[in-house]
Parts: C-alpha cells; structure tokens; sequence
C-alpha cells in the first residue's frame, strides 16, 4: 500500500438478470443482447471518466454485482477489469469479487473471469430444495450450482461464498439443515456463506402475495430457530461469524463488505450506484436511458454528512460486526471518546445483555452486540440514531 495514497473501494452495477425473482427489489431486469452492449460500453466509459478524480487513491477491492453480472459476455467483464487497471492504481493484493449465478455461466467463462484476475466468486443457491427454488422463482436447480461450483473449482477459484437464504415459504427446519448440511459438506466446503433471512420487500411478487395472505411463511418462532442452527452447524464445522448475516473461514472474510461497514471511502458505477467519498454520499441515477446517453452528470443526491450523521453512521455499521466499534478508533476519528457521546444507550443495552465490551485480537476495547442483542439488532441500533449529546 502507498502510504501517501488513500484506500478506495469500488462498486460495478450490472443490472440485468434472466428474471426477476419472486423476492427481489433490486435494480435489475431481464435485457436483449444491443441494451447488454450499450451498458457495458458506457459503463467502461464512467470507469473511464471519473478515473481523473481518484489519482489519489489506491483501490483495494473491486466488487462486481447486480443484476446477475455473468448474464453479459464474459469478454465484457475483462474489458472492464482491464479498463480499471488502466486508469486507476489497483493494489497487487486487491480482492477482485463477482457476483455468479448458476445457469447463467459455464467452464469456458470461469476460466476468463480467473484470467481477468477474479479473485472471489460470490455463488447465489439460496437454498438446496427444488420446491423452494421454484417457490423464489431462482432459474436454476440445485444440481446447476453443483456443477457451476465444481467448474470454479477447476478453474482454479479458491475463495467461494455461497448465499443461502432461510425463513422461506413452505421451508421447514429439516428441509434447511439439510441445505446447510449439504453446503458444509461440498468438497472443498466455501471459503465464506452468507446466511441471510428472507426479507418481504414492497413492491415484489412475495409481497403482494404476503398482503393477500397467501405467503405460508415460518412461525416467528421457527425463523429464530433457524437463525440459531445457522449460527450452530457453521460454527461446528469451522466458520467464525464476523457480521450478523456472514460466515467465514480464517482469514476469507469479505474485504470489500468490511469496507462498507467501516465506512471506507468506496465509488460505484452503473445506474443506481452508490458512493460514499470522504463523507459525502450520492448515487448514480437509475434512469438507464439516461445512462446511457451521457455518463459525465448521472451523480445526484449529494449529502455532506455531518460530524453527528457520521457518528451514527459508525455506530449503525459497526454494529453488524461481531468485533463491534472501537473505542479507540471512534475517539481517533471524533476527537472525542464514544462514551462521552453514547454512553447512556451502551449502558441501557449493556443491563438488557445486548451489548458488551470485548477485547479484540489488536488488544483494543470495543462495544459490541451479544449474541442476544444480533437477534434483535435493529432495536438496539435505533438507539444509535441522532445522538442527544449534539442536542441544542
């Protein structure tokens, strides 16, 4: 790392996907082949573009998502990794992290992609049962991710996260252990799962049938019960939690998640990208025609976030990590300590068993959610949010 450059992340959003699946609010959607063409061509063009403003900066990880990244030539990909090595300082060790889904890729396009220097695959199964693919609306079945995963593997991919998702209609204890069981078996197993709950999201087919009461959902009960035998069974077979919702073996931890939830300084590109540049916040548009007319004004919503915002921003982030918030990063980024600006909430939640002081591994003091206080984090996180010590 060049000590007198500043770190940078960096975000590409592909957003188009064979179908938009029964649970998805993201900003994705099925594309001809000419409107794959003319996105990917504009996007090496913001890549380009906005090359000339961080000259500063040196980027530590890359990560592409969507969308379903791999519905594009996998040509296209290499381009664009080529294009930003060109026009930006990429650090050697630079985690480089794709978005894959099965049925969409094959043994010829993994090879590019591991030449184009992907470092990490992120595959989407959700889930192992082909009546609960269906149910989500995923296009493949679970024998396609077993193929597409042994086929990473051959290509020489030796760092894998796979998603899987629980508290899905119809989906039972059984039918989930068995998900988790067959992905902890895969030989070799993931480097890294992300274990995620299934979220009703307004605006999806899942909610529309959760209005007309027709969603058979998990007992709440139940859904807890799954997200402790995640917690269990990954846990047994080697994997340390390091945030509410992901699993890792030693040292295979996402570096650009991290990022996020440290605050790092990251730029997106594609419509609706996000970017957080030395705390100020915007995004791209999400007009695509718009987009694609003229890459050099899509920026809006410009927040310069106050001292107060970044504070809350801190503490809302930090909390997804099991190591917490530093005390002595916090009062190194503030000039002020954190107890001085929160201490009545971390001790409110400290006497309800849902936060605690933990020593980390660099000898530092954090704050950090209990087993108990990740169940019911966003409560505890609420409390973070405009700090009174800034109250006139």
């Amino acid at each position: 790392m060049d000590k007198q450059k500043k770190e940078l992340e960096l975000y590409i959003h592909i957003p188009f996907c064979v179908k938009k699946c029964n649970y998805c609010d993201f900003l994705s959607a099925p594309a001809d082949a000419e409107t794959k063409a003319a996105y990917m061509e504009a996007l090496c063009r913001e890549i380009t573009e906005k090359s000339r403003e961080f000259r500063t900066y040196e980027v530590v990880t890359v990560f592409i998502g969507g969308g379903t990244p791999t519905t594009v030539p996998a040509r296209e990909i290499k381009r664009m990794l080529d294009i930003i090595r060109k026009y930006y300082d990429v650090q050697t060790e630079a985690e480089i992290s794709m978005e894959v889904n099965p049925g969409t890729v094959n043994a010829e396009a993994l090879q590019i992609y591991k030449l184009s220097g992907i470092t990490r695959l992120s595959i989407g199964l959700q889930s192992t049962e082909e009546t609960e693919l269906k149910c989500l609306g995923r296009i493949h079945s679970y024998e396609q991710f077993l193929e597409t995963y042994r086929q990473a593997r051959d290509a020489g991919f030796d760092n894998i996260n796979v998603d899987i998702m629980s508290a899905l209609p119809e989906q039972t204890m059984e039918s989930y252990q068995k998900t988790l069981k067959r992905i902890t078996g895969l030989v070799p197993p993931p480097e890294h799962i992300s274990a995620y709950s299934l979220i009703i999201e307004e605006g999806t087919p899942f909610f529309e049938a959760y209005e007309a009461d027709i969603l058979n959902l998990p007992e709440e009960d139940m859904e807890r019960s799954m997200y402790e035998l995640t917690r269990q069974i990954l846990q047994e077979c080697g994997y340390k939690r390091y945030e509410i919702s992901n699993y890792a073996q030693k040292g295979r931890e996402c570096r650009h998640n991290i990022g996020y939830w440290e605050r790092k300084n990251y730029l997106g590109f594609g419509i609706g990208a996000a970017s957080l540049i030395e705390n100020e916040r915007f995004h791209n548009t999400s007009d695509l025609n718009k987009y694609l007319q003229d890459t050099r004004e899509v920026t809006e919503d410009h927040q310069k976030l106050s001292v107060a915002e970044q504070m809350e921003e801190t503490m809302f982030l930090g909390l997804r990590k099991t190591t917490g918030v530093g005390l002595e990063q916090f009062e190194k980024n503030f000039g002020i300590p954190l107890l001085q600006v929160y201490g009545e909430v971390v001790e409110k939640h400290r006497k309800e068993g849902l936060l605690e002081f933990v020593e980390n591994e660099d000898g530092n003091r954090s704050i950090a959610l209990t087993l108990k206080g990740m169940d019911v984090s966003n409560y505890v996180m609420a409390d973070f949010l405009e700090p009174t010590f800034f109250a006139t």
